[in-house]
């Protein structure tokens, strides 16, 4: 008990930096598309990227790319990329995949939330506020997507 306590002590987890990596937004059919009646239809697309920087430092990425189209056409395409590096230590191997695929992007996700807000604003759109995401449950839904994709490899090779 007293070497469960102790591992769980020499832990470290720190917020090294939270940068914009990539921006791009795009309003392929304006000005036309400021004269239609506004009945937007939106999809939001979601992505993780881990980069291992060193035994320690880790950089995760936050790809949100949201679609907002009138109609057939697209009204406006905006696509963050947020990211940050982030100090892990003492974590044993079964927990780093969520800190890494579930924390660290719900920490990231308000900055990405801001970037597409204000720039949708910019390009004369009514303002976006992203709905809240539950990055546990995403992760969760991958390993088991990732489980299920290993189990059927592995039965079509038997």
């Amino acid at each position: 008990m007293t070497e469960a306590k102790s591992d769980e002590q020499n832990r470290e987890f720190a917020v090294q930096r939270v940068y914009t990596k990539d921006v791009s937004f795009e309003t392929p059919n304006s000005p036309a598309v400021f004269q239609q009646e506004w009945k937007p239809e939106t999809g939001v697309n979601l992505n993780t990227e881990v980069n291992k920087l060193s035994d320690t430092l880790f950089e995760v990425t936050l790809t949100v790319t949201v679609t907002t189209k009138v109609g057939e056409k697209t009204a406006y395409l905006v696509e963050v990329k947020q990211a940050g590096i982030f100090a892990a230590n003492g974590f044993p191997e079964q927990e780093m995949g969520p800190l890494l695929g579930a924390y660290c992007p719900n920490q990231l996700f308000p900055y990405a939330r801001e970037v597409i807000s204000d720039i949708i604003m910019k390009g004369s759109f009514p303002q976006m506020v992203l709905q809240p995401v539950n990055f546990d449950l995403l992760y969760a839904q991958h390993q088991q997507e990732l489980a299920k994709k290993a189990q059927s490899q592995s039965e079509a090779q038997h």
